[in-house]
C-alpha cells in the first residue's frame, strides 16, 4: 500500500503529487468535445441573436417608418442608376452639351411639389414658413446641387457609364467623411476602412485608363473626367450631409413632407441657376433646339431622353433625401453607392462598355468595401445597443 507522505531525515513531511492522465483516447475526445461545445454553441447563437436584434429594431419603428425607408432606398437604387444610363445615351446620340444635360436633371422640380400638394389640401400638413435662414439654406444647396450636376455631366461626356459609376462609389468616402464633421455622425473604423478600399477601387481605374476609352477622346479629356467625377462624389457627399444638418437644426424631423418641401425649394434653386448657366455659357434654348433636329433617332427620341432624366434625377434624389431624413447621412451614401454594380452591369449590357479585368477588380474591391462597412456598422451597433 503506497503512502503519500513520507518523512525526511528533518522529519518534515512531503507531499508527493501525481499527475493524472487520461486512460485511454475515448477520454481525451471527449474533453476536446466538451471544451469546444461554447464555441459551437456561440456560433449557433449568433444567427438568432442577429434576428432578434433586427426584430427589436423592428418593432421600434412604426410601419410607416419602414415603408417610407424602403420606398425612399427603391427610388434611390432604380432611379439614380437609369439617370446614369440616360447621360451617357444623351452623349452616345449626338448630345454635347454638358448645361442642357444638367439643365434636364433640375428642370423636374415640379415633381416634388406636386406629390407635396395633396397633403396641403387633405390638411395634413401645413406649409412650413421661410424664414430668411431656411432660404439662404436653400439657396445654397441649390447652387451647390446644380455645380454637382454640371461636374456628373462633364464627367459622362468622356467616361464610360459603367467607368463613371465605379468611380462616382466614393461618395460613400465623403459621406462618412462629412457626415461625421458637420452632421456629428461617428466615424467608426469601419468606415475608414470603406473608405481606403474604395479610394484603392478608383486608383485601379485610373490606372487602367487607356482600356475602356472611347474613340476621340483623349487621355487628357479621360482624366478630367475621372476628376470631375471624384469632385462630384464629393460635392454629393457635402449636399448630404449639408441636408441633414437642415433638418436637424432648421426643420425639424416632424413629419415626412418636409422632406418633400425641401426637394422642391432645392431643385426649384438649382434650376434658377442652371438656366441662368445655360442662358450665359451654353447657348440658351436655341441650342437645344438644334441639338433636337441633329439627334441621332429624332426630335421625339431627344425629348423623351429629357424628359425621363428629368423625372428619374427627382426620384433620385428625393429617395436620398428621404434615407437621410429618415436615417442618416452615412446610410443614404451606402445605398447610393451601392448603385454601382446596377449601374455597372446594365451599362456593359445595353452599351457594350468594355470589361477589362481591372475594371471588375475594382468592382470586386468597391463591393467589398461597400460589404465591410455594412457588417462592421451593424457589428458596432449591436455592440452599442447591448
Amino acid at each position: 500500500m503506497e503512502r503519500d507522505q513520507c518523512r525526511d531525515g528533518d522529519g518534515e513531511g512531503r507531499h508527493h503529487h501525481v499527475d493524472q492522465v487520461p486512460a485511454s483516447a475515448a477520454e481525451v475526445a471527449a474533453m476536446e468535445e466538451t471544451s469546444s461545445e461554447p464555441a459551437d454553441r456561440s456560433l449557433r447563437q449568433k444567427p438568432a441573436a442577429m434576428v432578434a436584434s433586427s426584430m427589436e429594431t423592428y418593432r421600434s419603428k412604426p410601419l410607416s417608418f419602414w415603408l417610407l425607408l424602403v420606398l425612399s432606398a427603391g427610388a434611390m437604387l432604380t432611379a439614380f442608376p437609369a439617370s446614369s444610363l440616360l447621360s451617357r445615351l444623351y452623349y452616345n446620340n449626338g448630345g454635347q452639351s454638358k448645361w442642357i444635360l444638367s439643365w434636364s436633371a433640375v428642370a423636374g422640380w415640379p415633381l416634388p411639389a406636386l406629390l407635396l400638394l395633396p397633403c396641403y389640401l387633405a390638411g395634413k400638413a401645413a406649409p412650413t414658413p421661410l424664414s430668411p435662414n431656411l432660404c439662404a439654406w436653400y439657396a445654397l444647396l441649390g447652387l451647390l446641387s446644380a455645380a454637382d450636376n454640371l461636374m456628373y455631366a462633364w464627367a459622362y461626356a468622356y467616361l464610360p457609364a459603367s467607368t463613371a459609376s465605379l468611380v462616382a462609389a466614393s461618395s460613400l468616402a465623403f459621406s462618412a467623411l462629412f457626415g461625421c464633421a458637420i452632421a456629428k455622425n461617428r466615424l467608426r473604423l469601419s468606415s475608414l476602412n470603406a473608405v481606403v478600399v474604395i479610394t484603392a477601387g478608383v486608383v485601379i481605374i485610373a490606372l487602367d485608363s487607356g482600356s475602356d476609352r472611347y474613340p476621340g477622346i483623349t487621355g487628357r479629356q479621360y482624366a478630367l473626367g475621372l476628376v470631375w467625377d471624384v469632385l462630384g462624389s464629393a460635392l454629393h457627399g457635402l449636399i448630404f450631409a449639408l441636408s441633414e444638418l437642415v433638418f436637424v437644426r432648421v426643420l425639424g424631423r416632424r413629419s415626412f413632407h418636409v422632406v418633400l418641401e425641401q426637394q422642391a425649394m432645392v431643385s426649384l434653386c438649382a434650376f434658377a441657376f442652371t438656366t441662368a448657366g445655360l442662358a450665359v455659357s451654353g447657348g440658351g434654348f436655341p441650342a437645344m433646339r438644334r441639338e433636337a433636329a441633329a439627334f441621332r433617332h429624332g426630335e421625339a427620341s431627344y425629348a423623351m431622353v429629357m424628359v425621363w432624366s428629368a423625372v428619374t434625377f427627382q426620384l433620385g434624389v428625393l429617395g436620398g433625401t428621404g434615407v437621410l431624413f429618415l436615417a442618416s447621412t452615412v446610410l443614404a451614401g451606402v445605398l447610393n453607392a451601392v448603385r454601382v454594380p446596377v449601374t455597372s452591369i446594365a451599362a456593359v449590357i445595353w452599351f457594350h462598355d468594355p470589361m477589362s479585368g481591372f475594371k471588375i477588380l475594382s468592382l470586386v474591391i468597391t463591393v467589398w468595401g461597400f460589404g465591410s462597412y455594412m457588417v462592421g456598422h451593424s457589428s458596432t451597433k449591436k455592440a452599442s445597443t447591448n
